[in-house]
């Protein structure tokens, strides 16, 4: 039986999205807009997750993730989500016995670890697909260029007979095939070496492996929709 993970916001862009953060992983998801909704069906469900806005109408998140802690039939691990910046959500969110606190905007990555680490079904890699074109890259004020493997909204794999090391900051630019067929400049770390040197993967060309640092939120989309179009490859 698959783990249960519910979402709280009133606001459907924040849940959509969510929800597509939670989508390899291989979990039921429910949905509320308020904290009453909730605290119902988490009387109801026994969701193993509840990953909760602090502001909503009715009840808040904070009212609900108190009455969750306070009922003896209720185990589920709360997550609530407050501004950026406002010390005092966060506190209030704390104060209310919640077990962990994000903040929006939220990111991929770090939404993925807090819920992972409340919910091992979690998964926290991103979709990624095989493909081939050509990138430039920018190193050392060097133009390089070498060509994309396989390719997730978070980064890619970089063959080119070029010896850098981990860390190195890189500029990008590349163009996306058809259907998408857009140029993305973004900007990424070496996150892993597969060179001659430190050979990880001797199936694939020799590289490295790129975490994306710097890219709009527009090129991510449009990443993720293109890889949407590729063959799936192992996930690093």
């Amino acid at each position: 039986m698959a783990h249960k993970v519910l979402l709280v916001d009133d606001v459907s862009m924040f849940l959509e999205l969510e929800k597509e953060f939670l989508s390899l992983s291989a979990v039921d998801i429910s949905t509320a807009r308020n904290g009453q909704d909730a605290l119902q069906i988490c009387r109801q469900e026994r969701p193993d997750l509840v990953v909760m806005d602090l502001h909503m109408p009715l009840m808040d998140g904070a009212e609900c993730c108190r009455a969750i802690k306070k009922d003896p039939h209720l185990s589920s691990p709360v997550i609530l989500i407050a501004s950026e910046g406002k010390e005092a959500d966060r506190q209030l969110c704390l104060g209310a016995g919640c077990d962990d606190v994000l903040t929006k905007p939220l990111d991929r990555m770090i939404f993925l670890e807090a819920a992972r680490k409340w919910l091992p079904a979690v998964d926290r890699r991103d979709r990624r697909g095989s493909c081939r074109f050509n990138v430039k890259f920018r190193a050392f004020n060097l133009t390089l260029s070498g060509y994309c493997i396989n390719l997730s909204q978070n980064g890619l794999y970089l063959a080119a007979d070029v010896d850098l090391e981990l860390d190195t900051m890189l500029e990008l630019i590349f163009v996306l095939p058809e259907p998408v067929g857009t140029i993305v400049q973004a900007k990424g770390r070496v996150a892993w070496l597969n060179t001659t040197k430190a050979r990880k993967k001797s199936t694939i060309d020799e590289g490295f492996g790129i975490q994306f640092v710097d890219i709009s939120e527009v090129d991510r989309q449009r990443i993720d929709h293109y890889v949407s179009t590729l063959p799936p490859t192992a996930r690093a």
